[in-house]
């Protein structure tokens, strides 16, 4: 039997374009305040993030992984939204 992981939706955008979009297991990186993880329904959450990775862990196990010179990403509703700087 296939296990089934729970998931949150991700979305990375920038002002051009969709950088990512899938469901994610945890979206981590780092903050001011250190390291962090966001895990499926996560409270409500906003951070800035400059110069750090970006990792999505998705669903079907595949990781994905961005840097960005700065970036807001916003957590709610089982929902990860992130902006970022424009991307060519």
């Amino acid at each position: 039997m296939k296990k089934v992981v729970p998931g949150i939706a991700v979305r990375i955008t920038s002002p051009l374009k969709v950088v990512f979009e899938g469901t994610a297991a945890s979206v981590s990186s780092t903050n001011s305040k250190g390291p962090f993880d966001v895990l499926p329904y996560h409270a409500n959450f906003i951070t800035l993030i400059e110069n750090a990775p970006i990792v999505v862990r998705q669903t079907d196990g595949k990781i994905a992984s961005f840097t960005f010179g700065i970036a807001i990403m916003y957590a709610k509703e089982n929902r990860v939204d992130i902006y970022t700087e424009i991307q060519s």
